[in-house]
């Protein structure tokens, strides 16, 4: 009877964790996305053709405008357009030296706008350079590394991954561009990915199901307190320049609620990181001693939370810093005061999701540890009497202590 109630214990994990996965898929069914949704065309967005081309001859000359009082030199670009409405033609490109910070080069790959009511010369002008091949390498790169180091579990977790995009592309972005409540909708979408790339990766187990419903636990907290602390901040979410053309194009938008998800949604690829590393910590401390109790157990998988999560916290705020430095500098610049620059909208936010999400992460580890406890942690030592037997390993000779001469160099 010593081991029944970790099982039953289990199976009560099991069976919450089937709940949340029906009420997630009633809850995707009920705001699938149907029906069309807020199109524009690019045109109407302000936005003009993108369209390949390859540099083809790159010479300095004197610029078409340049006077005798002000005689310009230009870098004359010549680019072969290669795609869109204007593949076959040839563009040509004139700036005075260094006007758009780049050189350009013969065989140079670049991305031009394009405009066909425009005038001559000013129908092409440079936009950015071509990355798609070095990007699809650097993907496979990463891709031939995971499954490398992780095998199956590399490659489950590419999957899992894969179907990550697909919840956010085919559900979640769908959903808010017709008007669902963005928490809502969030929610939904980071429950699904959560149950997909964990079980995916890990498995359908018991250490697995615990690790999932610590994620959902701390997710709710994260919620809870996002929309508490978005409501007392009173923030817009029309601070970013997005969100003036979706202003304009999707009227049926929740910005403030488009904050919330966002939270939620960033804050779920870390909690599964400190709740998978929870659970693998409880079970590893459980099989080294079997003999220990559910409160050193805890205790021992907490201190290695601890350290866990004063990495992850630092690792979290330096994220948010490095994603908003050229904000943080134009700030600086203009001699705002500390206070001033945390407190205004742009800042405030990122400060926000920083705060909130780390209290989620923090909240996580006590939460999976407890669960993990629950199930691994409240079983009986094994009965002295009877102890398992235990393969003899052949007697070492014994060597004194080891001291310097050991490893000072041989003489020749």
């Amino acid at each position: 009877m010593a081991r029944e109630t970790p099982v039953a214990t289990g199976r009560i994990l099991n069976w919450i964790a089937l709940g949340c996965l029906v009420l997630t898929v009633i809850g995707m069914l009920v705001m699938w996305p149907r029906g069309g949704r807020p199109s524009v065309g690019s045109e109407e967005l302000g936005f003009v053709e993108l369209v390949p081309g390859t540099v083809i001859d790159a010479q300095l000359e004197p610029c078409s405008f340049a006077t005798t009082e002000d005689p310009l030199q230009c870098d004359v670009i010549t680019v072969d357009v290669t795609g869109g409405s204007a593949a076959g033609q040839t563009a040509t490109l004139e700036f005075p030296i260094d006007a758009v910070g780049v050189t350009l080069r013969d065989g140079d790959r670049i991305v031009l706008n394009y405009s066909a009511d425009a005038p001559g010369v000013a129908q092409f002008q440079f936009a950015d350079f071509q990355r798609r091949t070095p990007m699809v390498v650097l993907a496979v790169l990463f891709a031939v590394a995971v499954v490398l180091l992780g095998r199956l579990h590399g490659l489950a977790a590419l999957g899992g991954l894969v179907v990550s995009f697909a919840i956010l592309l085919w559900f979640m972005l769908p959903a808010l561009l017709q008007g669902k409540n963005p928490l809502a909708v969030a929610l939904l979408a980071a429950t699904a990915i959560a149950f997909v790339a964990l079980y995916l990766t890990h498995g359908v187990n018991e250490r697995t199901t615990v690790a999932l419903l610590g994620t959902l636990a701390s997710m709710a907290i994260i919620a809870i307190l996002s929309l508490i602390f978005t409501g007392a901040t009173r923030f817009t979410g029309l601070a970013e320049e997005e969100t003036g053309f979706l202003r304009a194009f999707a009227l049926d938008l929740d910005f403030r609620g488009l904050l919330l998800a966002g939270i939620v949604i960033g804050a779920l690829g870390v909690l599964d990181d400190v709740t998978v590393t929870q659970v693998s910590a409880v079970w590893e401390l459980r099989q080294a001693d079997l003999t220990m109790t559910p409160r050193p157990l805890y205790r021992a998988a907490l201190n290695i939370g601890r350290d866990h999560i004063a990495s992850t916290v630092n690792t979290l705020v330096l994220a948010y810093a490095g994603a908003a430095l050229p904000l943080l500098l134009v700030l600086a610049v203009a001699g705002r005061s500390v206070g001033a620059v945390l407190t205004g909208e742009v800042v405030a936010i990122e400060v926000v999701r920083t705060l909130v999400g780390s209290i989620g992460l923090v909240a996580s580890v006590p939460i999976t540890t407890a669960l993990a406890v629950m199930v691994v942690g409240q079983s009986r030592p094994p009965d002295s009497t009877s102890p398992r037997p235990q393969p003899k390993l052949p007697r070492q000779p014994r060597h004194a202590a080891p001291s310097w001469d050991d490893f000072a160099p041989e003489e020749s």
